[in-house]
């Protein structure tokens, strides 16, 4: 376990050794929610990185990242607990054939068959620290969700009617996403430190790019970020993340590219693109006007 960064440039480089490149004003929040044991709010476009800052922060600090995936429908036993009821019937008809039913529903509703699910896992004490807990994309979840996990993060505990309360001995580190496709209310907000996680600029994306993929070259990362960049400004169904960038850079890494042409860019346009319809508006020209576009950009840069 890694003790936390004490400044804001110690958590800055502390992301920076785990390749993940944060700016001033998200390094300021994720300092401040650490010194202060406030949950951190993440809102933004998906592709931005907000569940890769859960992850670099969980390993830089030699914590266990504990992943609560909302989706729509999700209900706090779901989040909490179950019981293993295949089990318990188990222990029902062994009950029945040994004739021992002494004490069986307490044994029956015991720790024995319960099912630990993120926030009880994240309650309980780790050999490492508190786990970094992160719930991610809390806006696919509906409103009666938010109000127990209001209710859940304003104490760190939870209540199994059957074992009684399980609070926190040390709170957990948590993070929650938001894609933004509908409002969180304000009032879970207001329990935590916000921050809006945009694409990065040019430069920054560069610096990611070379990073997580340090065997490209300058020229072709720059045409790829410059190509991305140029791309997101397009009306598009899904614009392309910084993963995606990444992905793609890849891509044509294991193809041997040295530069992007139109030929190239349309055999790998599935590596940035999710969807058909955005696919098929860069067939033909479109892809070559986007790229020379982008060149145009860095046209200053490179004279």
């Amino acid at each position: 376990m890694t003790d936390l960064p004490q400044s804001i440039d110690a958590t800055q480089s502390m992301l920076a050794g785990q390749s993940y490149l944060a700016d001033r004003a998200l390094s300021t929040v994720l300092f401040l929610a650490l010194k202060l044991g406030r949950p951190i709010f993440l809102e933004g476009e998906p592709g931005t990185g907000k569940t890769e800052i859960a992850k670099a922060l969980a390993t830089a600090l030699g914590r266990r990242l504990i992943r609560l995936q909302c989706y729509e429908g999700l209900d706090a036993a779901s989040a909490v607990y179950e019981w293993n009821f295949a089990a318990q019937m188990l222990a029902i008809r062994s009950a029945e054939v040994t004739g021992d039913k002494t004490d069986l529903q307490s044994r029956l509703f015991g720790p024995d068959y319960l099912i630990e699910r993120p926030l009880l896992d994240a309650l309980r004490p780790q050999p490492g620290g508190a786990p970094v807990l992160l719930i991610d994309e809390i806006d696919r979840t509906d409103e009666p969700f938010e109000a127990f996990l209001l209710e859940a993060l304003s104490e760190y505990q939870v209540t199994i009617p059957e074992l009684g309360t399980v609070q926190a001995a040390t709170p957990p580190i948590v993070i929650l996403t938001s894609n933004r496709t509908r409002e969180v209310h304000d009032a879970l907000k207001r329990r935590c430190l916000y921050h809006w996680v945009d694409y990065p600029a040019f430069d920054r994306e560069r610096d990611i790019l070379h990073a997580r993929a340090p065997e490209a070259s300058d020229t072709l990362s720059r045409e790829v970020v410059a190509f991305v960049q140029r791309l997101r400004s397009e009306d598009l169904f899904k614009k392309p993340g910084v993963a995606e960038t990444i992905d793609w850079a890849k891509c044509l890494l294991a193809l041997d590219v040295i530069e992007l042409s139109p030929e190239v860019i349309a055999d790998t346009l599935g590596a940035i693109l999710k969807y058909q319809d955005d696919i098929a508006r860069l067939q033909g020209s479109e892809a070559k006007k986007i790229l020379d576009e982008a060149r145009q950009s860095l046209a200053p840069a490179n004279a």
